[in-house]
């Protein structure tokens, strides 16, 4: 049970106001690093910038598509599963979907993934936060790109992932570089036979860092980034797959911290993926996901908040929390940071990678106990009410995305490092930025659909447990909520569980 720390009115609004300037300025500070260096291409991401180049013109006889390239819905493709959003025109990255995995340490490194796809491409963008940077100045072979700062995507197009590597099963490589010629930097492969051998797929990488440590010096850096563009001519097919389709999907990435040793432990996911085992990957589902049906009728609602009935709702922030870090190391203190207790809670992601001190993921637990025993649920509706932004006068709206997640966590020891992974992305709402609150009766109220992880739960006789993140281009995209710690005077706006159940 968490205990909560009773304060006079004015002294609790004292300690907010003097909060949301302590917010604004170590943000301000971090989201835009003094003599911080860049060099990304402008296809990365952000809104408004160039849309990612053609991929180069596929052979005359393009490969033969495999025998199953494009697959029904299945239960054959369980979870983690990444619902991928389809952009009719302009790649916009802060739309894409998002996910995340490893750890941030002098030695090792977190991981962003967004991806989407158009009508002819698979896009996909890895945001690598990695300390030190190595890449092969000489151009390397193909056997030898992942002994530097790399990453590898797999995907399996089969209905079957327990059918192996080989028809309708792809890996692309690509190696972190500078300013040489991309393509001894980037290798592809076609599954065939138990084994990968190389294929043009016409697919492009595009990769750049950021920090004030370039790569091959030994300085710090902050991160860098690979986009690829996978064009489905190249791999065999005549158009962007119907949505519900889902392919297997794994990423790993591998890092190189001196020019001499040898490269660290690769990061991958999911977690114990194993590359030549497509059953041991992830589901790439095309389309975001649609609304659930209900399948009885509603009988009931039932609202989960924390102290309302005697429910216990613990939450808490990941990553820089509200202040970006402020007064930590970046690379020995921020992953281990926990912010018990934190008033208020934060969302936020963006395109720099210099930035990722600022970033801040969001996980709460509903107790589901009070649903009605042998009911069915209609619908579940998670609602936040947010009390604040980053910067709300220089801000852009921030499209936040709520995820299951299947891991058990506790709020006194939760930390960027140790947080759970995504299970599954569920919804997602756009946020505005807003001031701090004058009026703590009329604050924003933000709704996702959270209703799939909701039944799932429910059937399997555990808790709702959700986090929240957002693919984010736009500095000062920090959104802050009123989590249930607030004081009971303040109860109403504590996050809430709305659920609807029928028999």
């Amino acid at each position: 049970m968490r205990t909560h720390h009773h304060r006079t009115w004015n002294t609790f609004l004292l300690a907010l106001c003097l909060l949301s300037i302590v917010v604004a300025a170590p943000a301000a500070v971090a989201q835009r690093p003094t003599g911080a260096r860049l060099w990304l291409p402008l296809t990365i991401g952000g809104r408004g910038l160039a849309y990612p180049p053609a991929s180069p013109t596929p052979p005359v006889t393009p490969p033969s598509p495999p025998d199953t390239p494009v697959v029904p819905p299945s239960d054959a493709r369980g979870y983690p599963r990444v619902h991928s959003p389809h952009w009719e025109s302009a790649v916009t990255w802060e739309e894409a979907s998002v996910f995340w995995f490893g750890r941030i340490t002098p030695s090792e490194n977190g991981v962003d993934v967004r991806l989407g796809s158009t009508d002819d491409a698979l896009l996909v963008r890895l945001s690598i936060y990695d300390r030190l940077l190595w890449y092969a100045a000489d151009a390397p072979s193909a056997d030898a790109l992942t002994q530097w700062d790399a990453a590898t995507l797999y995907l399996d197009m089969n209905a079957d992932p327990a059918a192996g590597i080989g028809e309708g099963t792809y890996r692309l490589t690509a190696q972190l570089r500078w300013w040489e010629d991309p393509a001894p930097y980037q290798a592809t492969y076609r599954g065939a036979n138990g084994a990968w051998q190389a294929a043009d797929l016409g697919a492009v990488a595009e990769a750049g860092y950021r920090g004030e440590g370039a790569p091959n010096s030994g300085a710090e850096a902050r991160g860098w980034a690979l986009t690829w563009r996978i064009s489905f001519a190249g791999l065999g097919l005549s158009s962007r797959p119907a949505d519900g389709v889902r392919w297997g999907l794994a990423v790993a990435v591998h890092d190189r911290d001196t020019a001499s040793a040898p490269p660290n432990p690769d990061v991958v996911w999911p977690r114990g993926m194993v590359p030549d085992a497509p059953q041991t990957w992830g589901t790439l589902s095309f389309g975001l996901p649609a609304a659930p049906r209900a399948e009885v009728a509603a009988s009931g609602t039932v609202t989960v908040r924390h102290g309302l009935n005697g429910a216990v709702v613990p939450d808490g922030h990941v990553g820089g929390g509200a202040v970006c870090g402020d007064g930590l190391d970046f690379w020995t203190a921020w992953g281990e940071a926990n912010y018990a207790g934190a008033m208020p809670v934060n969302v936020q992601n963006q395109d720099d990678i210099a930035d990722w001190p600022c970033f801040s993921r969001y996980y709460i637990t509903f107790p589901l106990d009070a649903v009605p025993a042998g009911t069915r649920i209609v619908s579940a509706t998670l609602t936040l009410r947010q009390m604040g932004s980053s910067m709300p006068g220089e801000a852009v709206p921030s499209l936040i995305q709520a995820f299951s997640v299947s891991d058990d966590w506790d709020e006194a020891t939760l930390t960027w490092n140790n947080a759970p992974p995504m299970r599954e992305n569920l919804d997602r709402t756009w946020v505005d930025p807003i001031p701090f609150p004058g009026d703590w009766s009329a604050l924003p109220a933000y709704s996702w659909d959270v209703t799939r992880a909701a039944a799932e739960a429910l059937a399997a006789g555990q808790p709702l447990r959700l986090a929240l993140y957002s693919a984010d281009g736009a500095y000062h995209s920090g959104r802050h909520f009123v989590p249930s710690d607030t004081e009971d005077w303040n109860a109403t706006n504590r996050p809430t569980l709305t659920v609807v159940w029928g028999e």
